[in-house]
């Protein structure tokens, strides 16, 4: 038996989790060599999308459901591979600023096991996780479509619409602020608060967390149940960005006094009309995308 045969012959969602182990792998080597920690930020938008075809592909591509979910995280990839990209993400030295962070914070032995369970490993499941619905439409493949996939679907473009304009307005925002830093002026503001920031602080947070939660409605759809295993992706997501929040606030908080005004008057993820109490200028600094958005 070839190695197309045994792929062929063996449950996808087996194939997915030994694909998620060879990553997980794979960065943690990087990471000991480099001595750089963002490799599987630098997967985020790249291996969902894979999975998703993956799944999609064990039926010939024959299945309008699974061909859908598949276009959907294509699309959603190659969008937050684009803006990773040109924040300098894929470059050496492109590392999120927040494992700094915890390595000053926890010491260098800690960090390191930190990194053999969590950042190499953890990261590269939950990116399989969070695609397992198409693995709950595989079970199902051959169900047509209705309208709780075209709802899914039309919630998803909304997110990712949303997720687009959030992160163009805080890259022309940091683009701005570095510009003037570069010829010697001080910025009015050092952090975002216009456009969707008005009425949330990590609006692409938000729609990041949004679009995988909806992708999950195409295993109901699909005939999973409204409450199934597959759930556990989105669920983990949302668990991972709470924490990423919290951190990315604290090093906001104190290199911008500020932001604690911000915090008082807006909304922390999910977009509300902003309280009006104090200036309403305030600030946030763009985190890695890799952590994703």
């Amino acid at each position: 038996m070839n190695l197309v045969d045994l792929y062929k012959s063996t449950d996808p969602l087996v194939t997915a989790l030994y694909g998620a182990g060879a990553l997980a792998l794979l960065c943690w080597v990087l990471s000991l060599i480099t001595r750089e920690y963002s490799w599987v930020d630098r997967l985020w938008s790249i291996s969902p999308p894979l999975f998703a075809v993956h799944f999609a592909g064990y039926v010939g591509f024959a299945d309008a459901r699974l061909n859908l979910m598949a276009a959907l995280a294509v699309l959603w990839g190659v969008r937050l591979t684009y803006n990773f990209a040109r924040k300098g993400g894929y470059q050496p030295g492109g590392e999120d600023y927040r494992w700094e962070e915890i390595q000053e914070k926890i010491g260098p032995a800690w960090f390191q096991v930190l990194n053999a369970t969590f950042l190499a490993p953890f990261q590269n499941f939950l990116l399989m996780l969070i695609v397992v619905p198409s693995y709950a439409a595989y079970r199902f493949a051959g169900n047509p479509l209705n309208w709780l996939d075209y709802a899914a679907a039309a919630a998803f473009v909304l997110f990712f619409l949303g997720e687009t304009i959030a992160d163009e307005q805080q890259w022309r925002f940091q683009t701005a602020k570095h510009e003037a830093i570069a010829r010697g002026e001080t910025p009015e503001s050092g952090f975002i608060t216009t456009g969707l920031f008005r009425y949330s602080r990590h609006p692409n947070f938000f729609c990041e967390q949004a679009m995988w939660w909806t992708y999950y409605v195409f295993s109901i759809a699909a005939g999973a149940g409204w409450l199934n295993w597959t759930i556990a992706g989105a669920v983990l997501l949302t668990l991972l960005f709470q924490g990423s929040t919290w951190l990315t606030e604290k090093i906001s908080l104190r290199k911008y006094p500020a932001y604690a005004d911000y915090q008082r008057t807006t909304s922390r993820l999910a977009p509300w009309f902003p309280k009006r109490r104090g200036s309403d200028r305030v600030a946030h600094e763009s985190p890695s995308p890799g952590s994703g958005s």
